[in-house]
């Protein structure tokens, strides 16, 4: 009996660990996806970011999911519609995924218009800008913006009514239009129905209201569409508009060039963009009050169904908001300047090849000035000594001071070679021109390798020294884009080490010539070592955790999904290891799971900047490594990209590496931490606890 009552009341046993292959140890990629977005709606809100900041978020994460419906849910709807029963490692297959999707984006898009009309409207005009609608228009403002119709709109305005001789127009890809029903008949006798309206492209989207002509305040502006929806009757003259309501199609806009078939990549590409205009449709927008009837005759139009439709209390294209940033000069409602720290040894009084000969240097954007990465270049474009320069561009902008640099070099006779990806997502136009342009100044311009995105970058310098050719070379986390080295973070690595250098050449080889490299030194590569090495190197901070040595790994990037990669680190966790991981975005490994994640930690800085540095801490029994990369823990970085992951070795280097890692663990401010079941909650500061926030210590020096 007394055995009885011992087992009655002895705990249960633990359930059993689930294997590291079950699907309920991973979480979603797109759903994740939606998860970030969701982290950059909250910014929106936040009432510590100034007001117009506010704004910027929301137009963000509005981009956001644009994006996320051309790319991501385009390419779900493909698999729907094909029938392929291939999952992803959470196991959830697209018909059912399409399903999760439009749930949790409709509450999105929901709090997206709650947070512009309850939130940001009425603060902003608290602080004198105002979004004035039509039935708060006075005479002189209502006189102004007819003679603006008349003379602005009306020329370039065709709109057209649909009948059999008139179809059904075809919709550009997130172009603001309207759908118009009308009563009477034309000059023909026909009988009305539908018309459709399409705003110019050429037109801005806002429209501020002039003071001195109006009476309106300084800030006063008025959309696009409330001036057609006010006029929209003059352009259906002896007719009847009996409702106007705006609409916009977001369409499937992933190029699809087949490689293994075509001569040129650049003309494949550049005759592939006008295709992502009008690619099958995905999403429909809609305004709220639109009637039930002409929402089903678009949805049929589109041939999509209810669960795609989104009906919006607000402009259907809240991005073109971001204009007011411009337009407005109210300082005190903006982040306050900030001036990246420039070392005088790199300014333009400084000898940038003399300081990277006594030491590596590494920047962190935009902390630190990308000046000296657009001069490394420039100078060398000038400098007699230079003899050759390769770079691969990514992203670069359009007006690019670096692609200026290389033109100059080229013309200036010295071998300049350029791998230009032109499948970069959305900038495919931009990286054409400057192609072209870089060929008409006598540069070698390659397109990489068919089959493989080139993500690396890295600039190589040769220079005729008085000891002999020199290699200098410029690695780094993110693109050479001036733009976004003022908003991304990144890291770059000046070094004239012979060994790193003699890699990147060798990389350079393999990526303009035809052969194979037989090792690096020290840089890893993907597609051939990258991914191997990431797991060996996680498995070995596992062994060392098991033999009872120092055992800790800080990884931060900006996606997690490679389940080969997640799998390893839930061994590491289990042998005891140690592990933080700072993610951004996407994230598919779940933290804390009993037994199999107790071991690790996941956040993700959102803040003033986005995160984009990629840093792999090992610390490899007391023998710690570092790495920096342009490649994030995905499957097409590791096996469909050319990505380098090289080592930052110089201790003053290596030192700060950790103090800023570990200020971005710190932060209690700007980071949210993942939970298992997939939620991100903030990380406020504890009771009494000094507020943390890592990018601004770092824009203050620490």
């Amino acid at each position: 009996m007394q055995q009885k009552a011992h087992q009655s009341t002895a705990s249960p046993a633990p359930d059993p660990a689930p294997g590291l292959d079950s699907p309920e140890l991973y979480l979603n990629r797109e759903l994740s996806l939606l998860e970030f977005n969701a982290r950059v709606l909250e910014q929106a809100r936040d009432t510590e970011v100034p007001l117009l900041e506010r704004l910027k978020f929301l137009c963000i994460a509005s981009t956001n999911l644009d994006e996320f419906f051309e790319v991501r849910v385009a390419g779900a709807v493909q698999k729907a519609e094909s029938g392929t029963t291939a999952t992803d490692a959470d196991a959830i297959n697209p018909q059912d995924l399409l399903k999760v999707i439009s749930l949790r984006a409709h509450d999105l898009v929901a709090e997206q218009y709650r947070v512009l009309n309850d939130d940001l409207i009425p603060e902003l005009e608290t602080a004198g800008i105002r979004f004035l609608r039509r039935a708060e228009w006075n005479e002189r403002q209502r006189a102004w913006l007819a003679e603006y119709f008349e003379e602005e709109l009306l020329p370039v305005i065709s709109p057209l009514g649909l009948d059999p001789a008139h179809p059904f127009p075809r919709i550009l890809n997130k172009s603001l239009n309207f759908i118009v029903s009308l009563e009477g008949k034309d000059a023909f006798g026909r009988n009305s129905g539908y018309a459709i309206v399409q705003a110019p492209r050429a037109l801005p989207r806002l429209i501020q209201l002039p003071a001195e002509e109006t009476g309106s305040g300084p800030y006063d502006f008025v959309f696009l569409s409330s001036v057609i929806h006010a006029h929209v009757g003059d352009l259906f003259p002896n007719m009847q508009a009996k409702g106007c309501y705006q609409f916009r199609v977001t369409r499937n806009s992933d190029l699809f060039v087949d490689e293994e078939e075509v001569d040129d990549l650049l003309r494949a590409v550049e005759g592939e963009l006008p295709s992502r205009r009008y690619g099958d449709a995905v999403r429909l927008e809609v305004a709220h009050n639109c009637p039930r009837g002409m929402v089903d005759y678009l949805l049929e139009r589109f041939m999509l169904d209810r669960g795609d439709l989104y009906q919006v209390d607000g402009p259907v294209n809240v991005n073109r908001l971001m204009a007011i940033l411009d337009m407005v000069d109210r300082p005190e409602l903006k982040y306050p300047p900030y001036t990246p720290r420039l070392d005088p040894e790199l300014g333009p009084n400084g000898d940038l090849f003399a300081a990277v000969r006594r030491r590596d240097i590494l920047l962190h954007h935009p902390f630190d000035a990308f000046l000296p990465v657009i001069d490394f270049v420039r100078r060398a474009a000038g400098d007699r000594h230079v003899l050759a320069i390769k770079q691969t561009l990514y992203r670069t902008g359009p007006d690019s001071a670096v692609v200026d640099a290389l033109v100059n070099a080229a013309n200036a006779g010295k071998e300049v070679t350029v791998v230009v990806e032109l499948r970069a997502r959305f900038d495919e136009a931009d990286n054409i021109e400057l192609a072209n342009r870089l060929q008409a100044a006598g540069a070698h311009v390659v397109y990489g390798v068919v089959g493989y995105k080139t993500h690396a970058k890295m600039t190589l310098l040769v220079r005729r020294e008085a000891d002999g050719l020199r290699h200098y070379v410029h690695l780094g986390t993110g693109n050479y884009h001036p733009k976004t080295a003022r908003l991304y973070t990144d890291y770059g690595l000046f070094s004239c080490d012979p060994t790193l250098c003699n890699d990147i050449h060798e990389l350079f080889l393999q990526l303009t010539s035809l052969g194979k490299i037989t090792g690096l030194e020290r840089v890893l590569d993907a597609p051939f070592n990258l991914h191997r090495a990431m797991l060996e190197k996680i498995n070995r901070e596992a062994a060392h955790a098991s033999a009872g040595r120092p055992a800790r790994m800080i990884i931060k990037m900006n996606a997690l999904v490679e389940p080969e990669s997640i799998r390893a680190l839930y061994r590491a966790s289990q042998a005891g290891v140690s592990i933080d991981l700072i993610v951004r975005g996407i994230c598919c490994l779940k933290p804390g799971v009993p037994g199999v994640s107790d071991n690790i930690r996941v956040r993700s800085i959102v803040g003033r900047f986005l995160e984009h540095t990629r840093v792999f801490y090992f610390e490899n029994g007391g023998e710690p490594e570092y790495y920096l990369s342009s490649a994030d823990w995905m499957e097409r970085n590791f096996f469909r990209r050319v990505e380098t992951c090289f080592p930052v070795e110089a201790p003053e280097l290596r030192e700060r590496l950790m103090r800023e890692l570990e200020l971005y663990l710190a932060d209690n401010t700007q980071a949210w931490l993942l939970r298992a079941d997939g939620r991100y909650e903030h990380a406020g500061p504890p009771d009494g606890a000094t507020p943390v926030a890592a990018q601004q210590r770092l824009m203050e020096g620490a």
